[in-house]
């Protein structure tokens, strides 16, 4: 027995122990995660070990590997905790006053959307009074590397070229690794991402990815028509997301930074 108020020598349930230092390992790693042999170098502790550990934790959801790099990261069970530290609702309900208050400063469509594998997926959207003519609903999915919303966060993880031809492999343009290496570079040069007529007709985008910490969690775009979204308004529409955001929103969450 422990006495009162005292801490153990060791701890009582190894297995235990060891997976929770595989998840603080996971989150010093940040938002590139780390590789099976340096979490076991970083830990003292053999390979074995650490893979039984990171499988126990991805089987819960509380880490997860990059499908191109192989690298652990902390999972979407891992970032929930805060939020239902301080909130019983999920991401979408935490976020769409956020949501609605930048549509109503923008008058423009606003989505929000989290990376799954190697597509974005929309959580949720705010449509201005103005109709805005682009097809989206909750829960559709697009490729990352296409996507403003999906560049954003692949920026914000500090995805390189190598790691980004996973993310675009498997897209039938031969053209779409540059442009979307293009638009990861320049997203890290000004701390927002863009598409333009890559996924609908005539229709733009600009997106902010959320981080906490260093971990990227989610993104939030604003899509209009290609004809009024000159760079001066793709500007204008980042200094809202700047003033607007920032207030609004919860458990530690903070705009990604150039």
């Amino acid at each position: 027995m422990t006495a009162p108020g005292t801490q153990p020598a060791s701890s009582p349930v190894e297995a235990i122990d060891r997976a929770l230092l595989v998840l603080e390992a996971l989150a010093r790693a940040g938002a590139q995660g780390a590789q099976l042999a340096d979490l076991a170098n970083e830990l003292g502790l053999n390979k074995t070990t650490v893979h039984r550990s990171l499988a126990a934790l991805r089987f819960r959801d509380f880490a997860s590997q990059d499908p191109v790099t192989g690298a652990y990261l902390l999972g979407a069970a891992a970032v929930a905790l805060g939020d239902r530290l301080l909130a019983e609702d999920n991401l979408p309900a935490l976020l769409h006053p956020a949501l609605l208050a930048l549509s109503g400063a923008s008058g423009e469509l606003v989505h929000l959307g989290v990376l799954s594998g190697k597509h974005i997926v929309y959580l949720d959207k705010v449509e201005p009074e103005r109709s805005v003519r682009v097809y989206s609903a909750v829960g559709r999915r697009n490729p990352a590397a296409t996507t403003a919303l999906g560049r954003a966060l692949l920026a914000a993880r500090g995805t390189d070229r190598a790691s980004l031809r996973g993310y675009t492999a498997d897209l039938a343009d031969d053209g779409v690794e540059e442009r979307a290496w293009r638009a990861l570079e320049a997203a890290r040069e000004r701390g927002y991402a863009v598409e333009e007529r890559e996924n609908e007709p005539d229709i733009s985008c600009v997106a902010v990815a959320l981080v906490r910490g260093a971990h990227p969690v989610a993104a939030v775009s604003i899509t209009a028509p290609a004809e009024r979204m000159s760079p001066e308004r793709v500007a204008e529409l980042h200094g809202l997301m700047r003033s607007t955001l920032p207030g609004r929103l919860p458990g530690g969450l903070t705009l990604a930074t150039a």
